[in-house]
């Protein structure tokens, strides 16, 4: 099998980089969906430097993380969501422009984008990353790597949701990396083709 580590949320010190240290002893690339209202905070912005610099890929995971985009009726304010993050990640973007929505709990459906925030994204050539797989770590921070094995043995490529954030989860982020590969796990970067619904503004499926 094979597993695709995100994590979203972040950066946030004292965890964003403990999970670097662990992808580095381990080996493995993954991607940072950040929060903008923490990138915009230097310290926090550091530890996006150092990620990037370390060969994982920056995506953006909204401004606010307040609402899903779908459930916003304000005019402007998906653009805003989107479009201020990105500019906060700046040089520090993969070449795709990797976006994430904010699906609250992790739930897939049509509240993850409204018509604006998905005009945003194609008319960015923005690359819309969704997932199969969120062991809710940030609601579980004990138990989730069990649940995550399990997950990632359902799928041929398992793209795995996980947060930085200093709830104690990634704590035991080593573990799971250490039992998923017992059990035959491989990690890549890359992204399973039916977790992206866009492509560089190019609508590759319904999410």
């Amino acid at each position: 099998m094979k597993v695709t580590l995100t994590f979203d949320n972040g950066p946030e010190p004292g965890v964003t980089d403990r999970v670097l240290e662990v992808l580095k002893s381990e080996g493995i690339a993954a991607t940072f969906f950040v929060l903008g209202t923490k990138l915009a905070d230097p310290a926090r912005r550091a530890l996006t430097v150092r990620a990037h610099a370390e060969g994982h890929w920056i995506g953006n995971h909204t401004m606010t993380h307040d609402v899903p985009l779908g459930n916003i009726r304000e005019a402007g304010k998906a653009r805003s969501e989107i479009l201020e993050t990105q500019k906060l990640i700046g040089g520090l973007s993969h070449p795709d422009r990797l976006f994430r929505p904010f699906g609250g709990g992790g739930a897939l459906g049509p509240h993850l984008l409204n018509s604006e925030a998905l005009e945003v994204l194609k008319e960015e050539r923005m690359t819309c990353v969704l997932w199969n797989a969120v062991p809710r770590d940030f609601a579980d921070p004990h138990g989730w790597g069990e649940r995550a094995l399990e997950q990632c043995a359902a799928h041929p490529w398992t793209l795995l949701v996980l947060h930085d954030l200093p709830n104690g989860a990634m704590n035991y982020l080593q573990a799971f990396i250490q039992k998923a590969r017992e059990r035959g796990a491989e990690f890549a970067q890359d992204f399973p083709a039916e977790c992206v619904t866009i492509r560089r503004g190019r609508v590759m499926r319904e999410a």
